[in-house]
């Protein structure tokens, strides 16, 4: 039967808006250790509910974690999910020039399991969460992060969807039938020097072999990074093939709220 709000008794109807406008975002900065090691979490939930939700980790551009990845974690979390920011270098790294952050990117790609047991102690950090529901989680990365997430699907680790932007589409790992269980959304730039049409094509056919549930959406013109306001700032400071693009952030976006509403 529908329900109008004709039918919902005025006591409650204000009530229910009295608490709306209250909600807000909270926001927890938290320290964990990955082999000894220290790591710093940013985790965002929206308190207009007490109910679990679906968690999503958040990882980060090749810079480490910063303000960008935070940002998006409240983003998400306006959108209903609680999310966490992850610190993949450790000890709160971050870059301020590309070779520092190529540097920073290198070794943490050098070990893949130990990326893997990072990977896994920050999830089950956010699981822990009490406003997770542990067995509704996913991860969305952005250019080594959207790289990161993709590989911990190769690497069969149990998450309902992984979202890259801009990562990097070929890996050291090849899964083969059976490996990956997550669902995946890969988007990425058409003029992206980093990630060009031959390791897009050859990304399709690797999924294809897997027999994974994946999608690939290729923005046309559009360069790497083009998730990040900031893009356009490094691309001048840097000489970096990079560039914001609002447009193609706006529908990988969109995409990626329907993907989360369709797997959760």
């Amino acid at each position: 039967m529908r329900r109008t709000t004709a039918s919902i008794p005025l006591a409650l109807a204000i009530t229910a808006l009295s608490a709306g406008l209250q909600a807000e975002v909270q926001t927890q900065t938290i320290e964990y250790e990955v082999n000894g090691e220290p790591h710093t979490g940013y985790i965002a939930w929206d308190d207009a509910t007490e109910k679990e939700r679906p968690g999503v980790l958040v990882v980060h551009e090749w810079w480490g974690h910063d303000q960008f990845t935070r940002d998006q974690a409240e983003k998400l979390a306006r959108a209903g999910y609680t999310a966490m920011a992850v610190d993949m270098y450790g000890e709160g790294k971050s870059a301020d020039h590309p070779k520092k952050a190529e540097a920073f990117m290198k070794e943490a790609n050098s070990d893949m399991e130990a990326m893997k047991t990072g990977f896994r102690t920050a999830m089950k950090r956010l699981q822990e969460h009490e406003t997770v529901d542990p067995d509704r989680i996913a991860a969305q990365g952005y250019c080594f992060g959207g790289a990161v997430v993709l590989n911990m699907a190769r690497m069969g680790l149990d998450l309902d969807g992984v979202v890259s932007y801009h990562g990097s589409l070929g890996s050291p790992i090849e899964a083969e039938a059976g490996d990956i269980t997550a669902r995946i959304q890969a988007y990425t730039g058409g003029a992206d020097q980093f990630v060009p049409a031959e390791q897009v094509g050859g990304f399709v056919q690797e999924m294809h072999a897997a027999d994974a549930e994946y999608m690939v959406k290729s923005f046309p013109g559009v360069q790497h990074s083009f998730m990040n306001p900031k893009a356009d700032q490094y691309a001048e400071e840097f000489s970096m093939p990079v560039g914001y693009d609002e447009e193609a952030a706006n529908a990988a976006w969109k995409g990626t709220m329907r993907f989360y509403e369709d797997i959760f």
